[in-house]
């Protein structure tokens, strides 16, 4: 699949695969630049259901913070994660924390070669460990953050090669986590190309990728014209479709 090669600058290498930028000055350092920040409804049945808020930021190291608060919209239920990344996407850490109806919390972090989960299930309880044999450059994929999968498809595109002025861009495979199933899954990536869809009464020209594990399927549509910021989400067989506000 061949795209236009100027319009990849921007988000996907910013965020997480772009070199470390220059050492800042002792007497200043330079504030983080906001990467992508917004919002994403949870539609179900053409009813919305949830509302998932986010950021994704990069600090003057180069380490990338993706921020995101999912809330229901009849207020039943909140919940919030943060996942720092290295400028050659190799996790830093992970957090999820749960703020109702419960007040569970995990992380997830390096150790040594691989990464290790703690999750409490409760307040006071033991934390339990889970090991993953995975290295720190494995993707983090939560259940219920569709951020995440923004963040995937940028380390995708960035991956794509760039020949006589055009971007090509094939199949890719990528290991990653699953922390609140404490699971880890292989994912494959296939290249569609760009789509036109009416979304809010505008209609726009997307690129779409789908996603594909051993148990899930997601299709993907990405903005070219800005970014190839997420715009839109739909898991195979599933009624719901998650779509930028």
């Amino acid at each position: 699949m061949k795209l236009r090669t100027a319009l990849i600058v921007g988000g996907c290498a910013l965020a997480l695969t772009a070199a470390a930028l220059p050492a800042p000055g002792k007497d200043k350092e330079p504030p983080a630049q906001i990467v992508d920040s917004g919002s994403f409804g949870v539609w179900t049945g053409g009813h919305r259901v949830a509302t998932e808020t986010f950021t994704v930021q990069q600090q003057s190291g180069g380490t990338s913070i993706i921020a995101s608060q999912l809330k229901e919209d009849a207020g039943s239920a909140s919940q919030s994660s943060e996942l720092q990344v290295t400028s050659a996407g190799a996790l830093v850490r992970y957090e999820w924390h749960e703020q109702s109806p419960g007040k569970s919390e995990l992380f997830v972090v390096p150790n040594n070669d691989f990464l290790k989960e703690t999750v409490t299930q409760n307040p006071g309880d033991k934390p339990a460990e889970q090991p993953f044999l995975m290295p720190s450059t494995s993707l983090v994929l939560d259940n219920n953050f569709l951020i995440h999968r923004e963040i995937l498809a940028w380390r995708y595109l960035s991956g794509c090669t760039h020949q006589n002025g055009a971007m090509q861009c094939g199949p890719a495979q990528f290991g990653a986590i699953v922390p609140q199933e404490r699971t880890s899954i292989r994912i494959s990536v296939q290249p569609v190309g760009e789509e036109k869809l009416t979304i809010r009464g505008t209609e726009r020209h997307l690129l779409r990728l789908n996603l594909k594990s051993d148990d899930d399927e997601w299709a993907l549509w990405l903005d070219p014209q800005d970014h190839y910021k997420l715009v839109r989400v739909v898991k195979t067989g599933d009624n719901t479709e998650v779509v930028r506000d």
